[in-house]
């Protein structure tokens, strides 16, 4: 954890690129984390102390019919 303008941060690791996210310490669960090298967006998904889980964002496309 580190100290970023008066509020705690965790870092989790980017799945794609594996670049260091910084999560605010009142991250709240289901909130949405966005990686600021290759921009995928994660879920929190669990919240235990120190310890965060999360899972990629998928946006299913309508097909429309195709």
């Amino acid at each position: 954890m580190m100290k970023f303008g008066g509020c705690l941060m965790k870092k989790i690791k980017c799945p794609d690129c594996g670049a260091d996210i910084d999560v605010p310490d009142d991250v709240m669960l289901n909130e949405i984390v966005a990686c600021p090298d290759c921009g995928l967006e994660l879920e929190i998904t669990k919240i235990e102390g120190d310890k965060l889980s999360y899972q990629r964002v998928v946006v299913e496309k309508e097909d429309w019919g195709e």
